[in-house]
């Protein structure tokens, strides 16, 4: 069984800005707040292609799971569990498009959790805002067969992750509104936007 779910959402605030704050949504004073369940944040690589303006980076996410139901608690010996996850982001300057793949690389046995996200500038506004289009897909594998066990893990999962997807895009707000405030991404310029990503994160 495979729980799945879109979310989208527009920020009223420029691509160049948007994505920058996409890299610092979790070094924000408001994170371990906001985003309590992320415990820690490493890059692993970082690329920038300067022929084509092409920034990739690879990230471990550590998470700790959500208050599990009790038959898994029993069989785990846990309320929670903690979660290894691997981000790849690529972002294409040129074409004005980001995009990021999070999935879980440990627990894999009883859960796969796969997040695919999209900035790209908003249609109907390109130069002013941004549209921001989220994928998840949960899948609770050995409980298959406990098909009422399996969906409560399922959707116990989707809940927690819609509440954080609402608490990050608070903290994307608070990032934009103060990269506006101080003047810090340089918003013109495709190759300006790849180098002010590739600054303002390293």
């Amino acid at each position: 069984m495979v729980r799945a779910y879109t979310q989208e959402h527009v920020y009223r605030h420029p691509w160049s800005r948007v994505t920058s704050a996409a890299f610092r949504k979790f070094t924000h004073p408001s994170t371990p707040i906001l985003l309590s369940h992320i415990t820690d944040v490493h890059t692993l690589s970082r690329h920038l292609d300067s022929n084509n303006g092409v920034f990739t980076t690879t990230r471990s996410i550590t998470v700790k799971s959500p208050t599990l139901p009790f038959l898994v608690r029993r069989f785990l010996s846990s309320p929670s569990v903690v979660i290894h996850c691997v981000e790849s982001t690529v972002v294409h300057a040129q074409n004005r498009t980001m995009d990021i793949v999070a999935r879980n690389v440990s627990m894999r046995g009883l859960i796969e959790v796969e997040e695919s996200s999209r900035y790209v500038p908003h249609p109907e506004n390109e130069e002013e805002w941004t549209m921001f289009r989220q994928e998840t897909n949960i899948r609770c594998k050995p409980l298959s067969v406990i098909a009422a066990v399996a969906e409560k893990v399922e959707a116990r999962c989707a809940e927690r992750f819609l509440q954080n997807s609402v608490r990050g895009r608070e903290i994307m707000e608070r990032i934009c509104i103060d990269l506006q405030k101080d003047s810090v991404v340089v918003e013109t310029g495709a190759v300006d936007a790849t180098e002010a990503l590739s600054s303002s994160m390293w």
